[in-house]
């Protein structure tokens, strides 16, 4: 046995990009992107996906490892170059299309990119990054994407800039071989996809993942998730962040139908639903907090069949997992990161679980679970100590975990990389959890997110929990205030449903806490909002709302 060695006939390397060329024999004729009154099928993509490839390696002299980047909105092309990027043997870099362009101009400059695909909508936005760049230094090539919500020619260049675009993503799509061999990995763990964490923080690091981790999270993801064969998936979920949670490569690897939505609108989505028969979405809980409490749901009326999503982030409370699933909506629970590719944690449900009142079936699922098969190891320790936690729901320590779909590291930080993955190959994530006796993780908070107060630890996310549950509140968000005599307290910043007869005061919602959790964790302040701030994920940027509770009186 030990003489026996891999052969190059079966050492393959893994990659998703060959799920295209499959889903372009087994699928061919099946729709694969529908935008408005665009629409390809499985054999169409590929081709399209090939010319492009064949152009960015041939017409625009990109070189293996080089750094292209997209900044659009979920559109065709967005999806088309999460395949033809790394298939020209360059690293595909998305971004955020709600940063400004200080912060993309530093990501462009960090990553080296050398060529940025622009969404027609995005086209001010990535001029203006460019203009701030140093004046001595090589800007990168620049390719307007448009489709069909847009009318706009090729734009003539600023007069108070000099940078051009060079071509239009169409022009690139015709001109290109649709017979080009794609550029295979050498190695499995050769770089295919660099992603900057999403802007919760002030300071957004560069994530690199290779073929592999991405191959691995892709597969355990459709299978996690039980996605059958040919789902029609609507893409509320950005492309940008983490690559769709990978899903943008495993629509193909089952042949699905990407439903393309270039910004959220709760009733739009439901427009969609009916039109196309949605059957898998992606979102954050906030979003799906906005599709529950949707005037569209006035009559709260349930969908007609059933649309499985599945959500991560900040734990969901389950006041909203709640309703959501009382209008039809099969919500699945997860946790993962952008260092892990996607969800690496979900909520194995046991069938026995279905006969319980729906409020305890909410609360189970508000956990965020087991790992996920391609996750080796799932663990909650003691910072200092390196030992796991009590398994009794109740003792806190931080989330570590350990796959192959972990990232390779932090471009050009390695010291960044280090403190977060220790020798024994840990990733450490920042995320406070505790381990229930049934093996279920919970998250509890992130440690940054949690409020000493007193010397007492209170988790934000479990306040948040109780203040949803108030059946006048639409989003809530709990940060630490500092305060002289106890350290910090609970800063609850809250926005109300719209059409209220009486809208509650601050002494309500604190009143309403106290009579459902200890008096240390109730928040001393609350403060009304409009709508909280978020990122184009749905997340809410606690790192603003901390500034304002600083500031505060």
């Amino acid at each position: 046995m030990e003489n026996l060695k891999p052969s190059a006939a079966n050492s393959s390397v893994l990659t998703p990009l060959g799920f295209l060329e499959r889903a372009s024999i087994a699928y061919s004729d099946c729709s694969s992107i529908i935008h408005n009154t665009t629409t390809y099928t499985w054999s169409q993509t590929h081709r399209r996906c090939l010319q492009l490839a064949s152009s960015i390696a041939a017409l625009l002299g990109i070189k293996e490892r080089h750094v292209v980047s997209v900044v659009a909105f979920n559109i065709p092309a967005m999806y088309e170059l999460h395949f033809a990027v790394p298939m020209s043997g360059a690293i595909l870099n998305t971004i955020n299309t709600r940063l400004d362009a200080r912060t993309i101009s530093v990501l462009l400059r960090h990553s080296q990119s050398r060529l940025v695909f622009v969404d027609q909508q995005c086209r001010s936005l990535v001029l203006q990054s460019i203009s701030l760049f140093p004046p001595n230094s090589q800007p990168p090539i620049l390719v307007l994407i448009t489709d069909d919500d847009d009318d706009a020619l090729m734009p003539a260049p600023s007069s108070s800039s000099t940078v051009e675009f060079t071509t239009t993503y169409e022009s690139m799509v015709e001109g290109g071989d649709p017979r080009f061999e794609w550029v295979r990995p050498k190695s499995e763990w050769d770089p295919m996809v660099l992603n900057y964490t999403s802007g919760t923080t002030s300071s957004p690091k560069g994530v690199v993942h290779c073929h592999r981790g991405i191959f691995i999270k892709t597969v355990d993801s459709l299978i996690d998730w039980a996605v059958p064969k040919q789902p029609v998936y609507l893409w509320t979920l950005p492309m940008f962040h983490a690559n769709g949670w990978c899903f943008t490569w495993g629509m193909a690897a089952v042949g699905g139908t990407n439903i393309c939505l270039r910004k959220f609108d709760a009733s739009t989505v439901y427009g969609l639903i009916d039109r196309h028969g949605i059957t898998h979405m992606c979102c954050a809980p906030a979003v799906l907090n906005m599709l529950s409490n949707s005037p569209h749901n006035k009559k709260e009326q349930p969908l007609k069949n059933p649309v499985h999503i599945l959500t991560a982030g900040a734990p969901p409370p389950a006041s909203v997992l709640l309703r959501a699933e009382s209008l039809g909506f099969v919500v699945s629970h997860g946790y993962g990161l952008t260092e892990t590719a996607g969800l690496v944690v979900s909520c194995g449900w046991r069938k026995e679980w279905n006969s319980f009142p729906a409020k305890e079936r909410a609360r189970l699922k508000a956990r965020q679970g087991v790992r996920t098969i391609g996750l080796a190891q799932l663990d909650v320790v003691d910072r200092n100590t390196k030992e796991s936690v009590k398994r009794d729901g109740c003792s806190v320590g931080e989330i570590v975990v350990k796959g192959g779909s972990v990232m390779l590291g932090y471009l050009k930080d390695a010291e960044a990389t280090s403190l977060c993955i220790g020798n024994e190959g840990w990733l450490y994530t920042g995320d406070v959890g505790v381990m229930h006796v049934d093996g279920y993780l919970e998250i509890k908070d992130r440690r940054k997110d949690v409020i000493i107060s007193g010397g007492e630890n209170v988790c934000s996310a479990e306040v948040e929990s109780v203040i949803y549950s108030n059946p006048d509140v639409e989003e809530v968000a709990v940060v630490a205030r500092p305060d002289e005599l106890w350290g910090e307290t609970p800063c609850a910043f809250v926005s109300l449903k719209k059409g209220l007869d009486i809208n509650p005061c601050e002494k309500d919602i604190i009143e309403f806490c106290r009579q459902r959790l200890p008096h240390f964790m109730a928040p001393r302040t609350v403060v009304f909002k409009d709508e909280l701030p978020k990122t184009s994920t749905g997340k809410i940027q606690k790192f603003l709302l901390r500034e304002i509770a600083k500031s505060l009186p």
